[in-house]
């Protein structure tokens, strides 16, 4: 992993992701044309190799600049936790989006504390709980996602450089 001052370099991966793109939509685009019979057996393999590999409390980008997509589930949960009404809690952290999507009204996250742990992580949404999705089956039914976060997450962009590794090689 690349750090400065102990934390992982992003911007060295959203470079790296960046110029790789065509290369990874490529592989994946050849993954959702032929999977292979073990495909999920080997991404889960790889999702565990690099997140032995990545401290993301090293990294935090995806809780600083991405914020997730808020359930009526999450909502529920959280407002619980942090002993808010439902309506005080959206009208505090929370705006629909131009898909009508519930997300944060602002970045970064607000229970993003300061050592980039998460104030709320036993009960965070779901959304947080699955990123970067590097752990789905049939991973290739979300290759758009992936090739995005491999931009912000430097863990997906090792995720899909092993898998392309793994297959190639």
């Amino acid at each position: 992993m690349k750090e400065i001052n102990n934390e992982i370099d992003v911007d060295y991966y959203r470079n790296l992701a960046l110029q790789k793109r065509k290369v990874h939509q490529k592989f994946l685009a050849s993954l959702k044309k032929k999977p292979p019979k073990n495909l999920d057996k080997i991404t889960k393999s790889i999702h565990e190799e690099v997140f032995e590999e990545v401290d993301c409390t090293k990294c935090a980008n995806c809780c600083k600049c991405l914020g997730p997509l808020w359930t009526e589930a999450d909502i529920e949960r959280v407002a619980k936790r942090e002993r808010m009404k439902l309506a005080d809690f959206e009208d505090a952290y929370l705006r629909v989006d131009e898909d009508g999507d519930k997300v944060f009204q602002c970045m970064p996250c607000p229970f993003l504390g300061q050592d980039n742990l998460c104030d709320i992580y036993d009960v965070r949404p779901k959304a947080c709980r699955e990123f970067p999705h590097t752990d789905r089956k049939k991973i290739y039914q979300i290759n758009n996602l992936t090739i995005k976060n491999t931009e912000y997450c430097p863990a997906a962009y090792l995720f899909v450089e092993k898998l392309m590794a793994k297959m190639q090689g």
